[in-house]
Parts: structure tokens; C-alpha cells; sequence
């Protein structure tokens, strides 16, 4: 009973473990990879690191696992300062593409070698063993090696070996669309078995981003230029990297004019045309960007969608449930994507585009 005490004891102090980190520097050779960063990972939250080659977003994830170390600042594993802890003192690890088993060691061994490397009892590893290979239906599969595994039931095995936070660097990156997309939901699926993992997700597919993640970080030159819940993240970005980086949009030169009788609705000047657009809070400067997701774009207007431009057809392409139309506004191209059309229109025709003003977002540079 005691030890079954003890083993509970253990489980739930591994099992609400968040991520902060505190002004997080890193650098290598004297170059400066991972600015002051400072970020919490929620207890049970899919956190997901987007950000081109280079941004900093694997070095971030390295320095949680325990393999790069910061300059200066802190890493926080719920309460407990794990900065300069050795990485296998940390209850955690990375899985990269290859899910970092050890190809020698059978599934077994592979779930308990983090367990024995902290030298807990062997009752408690073998109970813990068993436990994990249930959760994610790996029983059967105890005594082989990771070559007699498929792929997915490498990621169960990865996902088995993790007892608090799960370090995922681009994982699927090396598998094909089909099999990526089955695993997306694999994993997705695990997690709503297993509500108390933590999970911080690095991946440049922004598919993969918007499917899994609860949050959303986009790094850009060392730098963590954005972060939020995903749909206010993609509906609201706060600056003109994010709303590029993640997800199509138009972004269209604008004046601000003054705001309107909403006060989150401003007035703007966009392509000599006056429209209306959400903003979360306006700063002294006049000059903004507008963005306008192509989907949000129709050739009819709605009752909602009061903003208009005029615009020229310069292409159009069909492609299965949408058609894209790419269209210049008063020489600005505009792209839309839509999935009814009433009649095909021809390049050069001239089309009215509306929009509403809620899903025209006034943002910085």
C-alpha cells in the first residue's frame, strides 16, 4: 500500500507539469540564436512553434530538453528550476524525426530507461512500464525492437517514454502526406487520452500548426513575434509576419482615418476606397497594413460583408471544392478563394470584391 502511495505520489507530480521560461538567451559560437524569450506552456497544452529556418524555434525546444544551454535566464518545469539540470534529470526529452529511440533497447526498456536513469525503485518502473504501454496500446508490443515497429507505433512508443512533457521536433517531416496526416490525428488523439501531457510541437507545416496546437508561437530571428490561441492568432494576427507566415492574406497598404462609432471598428483609406476594420487598439501612427484572408473575400455581397473594392481579373484556377481568383486592386494583388461561383468569370472582367469589416484586421508592420 505504501508503495502504491508512493507511486501515485510520483504520477501526479510528473503528470501537471507546465513549461515557463524566464528572458531565455542562447547562443552559439557568439551568435545570438534565441534573443530574451519569455513564455508559459500551460499544464496539458499543445503548444506549437512555427517560425522559417533559423527563427529559433528547435533551439528553443533543445534548451527545455536539456541540450542547449542558455546564456542567462531560467526554465521552469511547474515549479521546479530544471535550467541547469542534466537532460535525463528532467523527465522529459525530444522526439525528432526518427522518435529517438534507442535501436538496441526493446519498447521496454526504451519506456524505462528515463525511469531507471533517475534510479527510482524497479517496482515503480515496471508499474509505471505497464501503465504507459497500455495508454497508448503497446502492450503486445513490450519485448520488440523499434525496427519491428511501424512508424505510428514508434510515435505510441515515443509518446509511452515521455512521463511529463512531450519535446516533438519535427516529427513527421520525414513521412509522406497520407501517413503525416494519419499520424497528425494519431497524435491528436493520444492527447485526448492523455489530457494532462504537455506538449510544445515544432514543425515549419502550418497545417500541422492549426490541427494540433491549442496555442500558436511564431518566431522570426530569435524573437517570439507572436503567440496566442490559434483561431484569435489566425482571425486576429497582431503583425504582418504572422499573417503571412501562418496562413494565406492579403496584406494591402492603408491610412488610418479615426475610429468609428464601434470603438473596435476603425475607418481606413485603402486603395482610394474608405472600408472598415477590426482593430485591437490603434497606435499614433497613420500608416498600417490591412489584412484580408482570401476565403473571407465574395463576388456577392451578404449582409455582413459591408467593405467593397474594385478590382480586375487577372487569373483564375480551379481547384477541386475552391476556385482562386487572383485579382489587382488599383495595382495591389489580391487573391480570393471561393467555393461557389454563380458564373465563370473571365480574366479582365471587372469584379466588385466584399468583405466584412470584422475579417478586415488593421495591423502593424
Amino acid at each position: 500500500m505504501l508503495m502504491k502511495h508512493k507511486l501515485t505520489a510520483a504520477m501526479q507530480q510528473t503528470e501537471h507539469s507546465g513549461i515557463t521560461l524566464e528572458s531565455l538567451r542562447v547562443s552559439y559560437h557568439n551568435n545570438v540564436v534565441l534573443k530574451p524569450l519569455s513564455l508559459t506552456i500551460d499544464p496539458g497544452e499543445i503548444l506549437v512553434l512555427i517560425g522559417p529556418s533559423g527563427s529559433g524555434k528547435t533551439t528553443v525546444l533543445r534548451a527545455i530538453a536539456g541540450f542547449a544551454q542558455p546564456d542567462s535566464g531560467r526554465i521552469l518545469l511547474g515549479d521546479t528550476d530544471i535550467t541547469h539540470l542534466p537532460p535525463y534529470q528532467r523527465g522529459l526529452g525530444m522526439v525528432v524525426q526518427n522518435y529517438a529511440l534507442f535501436p538496441h533497447m526493446k519498447v521496454e526498456d526504451n519506456v524505462a530507461f528515463g525511469l531507471r536513469a533517475q534510479k527510482q525503485p524497479k517496482v515503480l518502473i515496471n508499474e509505471r512500464v505497464t501503465e504507459a504501454l497500455k495508454i497508448v496500446g503497446m502492450t503486445d508490443y513490450a519485448t520488440r525492437y523499434p525496427h519491428q515497429l511501424s512508424g505510428g507505433q514508434q510515435q505510441r512508443v515515443a509518446i509511452a517514454v515521455r512521463p511529463r512533457v512531450l519535446l516533438l521536433d519535427e516529427p513527421l517531416s520525414a513521412l509522406d502526406a497520407q501517413i503525416r496526416h494519419n499520424m497528425v490525428e494519431e497524435i491528436a488523439r493520444l492527447h485526448r487520452e492523455l489530457p494532462e501531457l504537455t506538449i510544445l510541437y515544432v514543425t515549419h507545416d502550418q497545417t500541422e500548426a492549426l490541427a494540433l496546437g491549442d496555442k500558436i508561437g511564431i518566431m522570426k530571428e530569435g524573437y517570439l513575434v507572436a503567440h496566442g490561441e490559434k483561431n484569435a492568432l489566425y482571425h486576429r494576427p497582431p503583425n504582418r509576419f504572422s499573417a503571412e507566415f501562418l496562413g494565406r492574406a492579403n496584406i494591402l497598404n492603408a491610412t488610418a482615418l479615426g475610429f468609428s462609432a464601434n470603438p473596435a471598428i476603425v475607418n481606413v483609406s485603402c486603395s482610394g476606397t474608405l472600408l472598415e476594420a477590426y482593430t485591437p487598439g490603434m497606435r499614433a501612427s497613420t500608416h498600417k497594413w490591412v489584412c484580408i484572408r482570401p476565403q473571407h473575400i465574395t463576388l456577392t455581397p451578404r449582409n455582413e460583408t459591408s467593405n467593397q473594392l474594385q478590382a480586375v481579373l487577372r487569373s483564375i484556377r480551379w481547384q477541386g471544392d475552391l476556385t482562386h481568383l487572383v485579382c489587382d486592386v488599383a495595382g495591389e494583388t489580391v487573391s480570393v478563394a471561393v467555393t461557389h461561383l454563380a458564373s465563370q468569370p473571365k480574366v479582365g472582367d471587372k469584379l466588385t470584391l466584399w468583405f466584412s469589416p470584422t475579417d478586415t484586421v488593421l495591423i502593424e508592420e
